[in-house]
């Protein structure tokens, strides 16, 4: 009896093992990413989706946008600037990078270059023995606020402009200054702007860009063609309602490409790059002290065309003369957090039941529709079978409590980490289409034609899509600040 109890225990823990191993192989992979894919880099920009721009220099002293380059470094004078009270800011506004504009068109460094007088060296404050960008990099570094530098590439002052082997060393050299003097730089911004009467000048690029990467390899390049992040084609913070993270870059030129193409992006492009939608939050990028802040309802409508268009939002608060943002600039940044947390702070999906057209993998697969209400919006997602993709029709619901819900904003995301996929979709409160649209990407936010909506079923179908659509998350919320009759 005792070997046939050790036979018997011998054979249930074979059995047991194998059942073990059957289940392991049985357990179901992702499906394979579409490329192109964003880089560690390009995610975590993605995931910022609200950065902040600071325009500051001569210009902001001589009440203009664009300087001659003729200025006096005398006339930079910020007798109260604190770098503290800026970052101060930007946490307050949910901002985790700063961009500062190192040097603008008129060629005046706010750091103290060794390669020019046309500097903080020739101004009065701190008796030229200050340095603008290492007091933000300091104030940012304490806060754990992440950096990003503006180097101009048309330099109005500097008498190498106009010859491309001079001026080319002369903003090499910058560069390695601001690369190598002041720490990690998140984002470096190459502007391709520059006047209709500026000396014909070639760039090198592929030199510049070759440098940033060997100083700096995790950080990412902006400009009109990338190659980490592009340009949205306009200075209004609205992206197309169309806009992919896919592009050509062969199709792209720095200073001189089609707005409309840099918009919208392109679903058979071969890079990532995902655009950058910037913006001020006045009407000029200096300040001015004839100007006001835009009133929150134009910042929520940028937002909603930026960082709900698949973007990131750069919202660009200049520092006055004293060397401070502006208390109207504050309190209008202040409002403008507050109505973001208030809007999506709260998702009301998230206690409902949901329900798919399909599964991969099935029951336990780990690919269910309940993922897109879990606190991961990257890489948990809900996706379909991928024998459904030949029917191109895939949909999930969201199906609330007998009472219903009260909603006017509904946000969908997709898992970008493995490529961005969705081409067109619609939305169904209740059996009615409230919402149609195109792309998705990192974040698709929509404001609903009415004030309030009161449903039970907000159905998403997926009407077509680059390869079986993978959504990381779905939100319904509530914006108390959206009156669609008030202009």
């Amino acid at each position: 009896m005792p070997r046939l109890w050790c036979s018997l225990c011998i054979v249930t823990l074979f059995l047991l093992i194998n059942l073990a191993i059957s289940r392991r192989e049985q357990v179901i992979t992702p499906p394979l990413p579409v490329l192109p894919l964003p880089s560690f880099s390009q995610l975590k920009w993605q995931q910022r989706e609200l950065i902040m721009f600071l325009h500051f220099g001569v210009n902001t002293f001589t009440d203009s946008e664009w300087g001659t380059g003729k200025e006096n470094p005398a006339i930079f004078n910020p007798v109260g600037l604190n770098a503290n009270q800026w970052v101060s800011t930007a946490v307050e506004a949910g901002v985790s990078l700063m961009i500062l504009t190192a040097k603008h068109h008129d060629g005046f460094c706010l750091w103290p270059s060794k390669y020019t007088v046309h500097s903080v060296i020739g101004s009065p404050w701190k008796n030229g023995h200050g340095d603008v960008v290492q007091e933000f990099v300091n104030a940012a570094k304490a806060r754990g606020v992440d950096v990003g530098l503006y180097l101009s590439p048309w330099d109005r002052h500097d008498r190498r402009y106009g010859h491309d082997l001079e001026y080319n060393e002369y903003y090499l050299a910058q560069l390695q200054e601001l690369l190598t003097r002041y720490g990690d730089v998140r984002e470096i911004w190459f502007d391709g702007a520059k006047g209709s009467n500026a000396p014909n000048m070639s760039y090198y690029f592929i030199d510049w860009f070759a440098m940033v990467k060997e100083f700096q390899s995790s950080i990412n390049i902006f400009s009109d063609a990338g190659p980490d992040v592009r340009w949205v084609g306009n200075e209004q913070g609205f992206a197309g309602s169309t806009c992919w993270s896919t592009i050509n870059r062969t199709s792209l030129s720095i200073g001189n490409s089609s707005s409309d193409y840099l918009n919208t992006g392109d679903p058979k492009g071969t890079d990532w790059l995902p655009a950058e939608c910037d913006v001020s939050i006045r009407t000029g990028w200096f300040w001015h002290k004839s100007q006001s802040p835009k009133k929150l309802s134009e910042l929520l409508e940028i937002y909603y065309n930026s960082v709900g268009r698949n973007c990131v939002m750069l919202l660009n608060v200049p520092p006055n003369t004293t060397g401070l943002i502006s208390e109207s600039d504050v309190h209008r940044l202040r409002e403008f957090r507050i109505a973001i947390d208030t809007i999506f702070s709260a998702n009301l999906a998230e206690k409902c039941f949901v329900k798919a057209s399909s599964q991969r993998g099935g029951k336990d697969s780990g690919f269910g529709p309940e993922n897109v209400l879990d606190d991961d919006h990257l890489w948990t997602y809900w996706a379909p079978r991928d024998e459904d993709q030949k029917h191109d029709d895939h949909w999930i619901e969201i199906r609330a409590p007998d009472e219903g819900l009260r909603f006017n904003v509904i946000r969908i995301q997709e898992a970008i980490g493995l490529g961005q996929r969705i081409k067109r979709h619609e939305i169904y409160v209740d059996g009615k289409r409230v919402a149609k649209g195109t792309t998705v990407g990192h974040k698709k936010l929509y404001r609903l034609g009415e004030s309030v909506v009161h449903g039970h079923i907000v159905r998403i179908r997926i009407k077509e899509s680059r390869a079986v659509p993978l959504i990381s998350s779905i939100g319904l919320h509530f914006d108390p600040y959206w009156h669609p009759n008030v202009q």
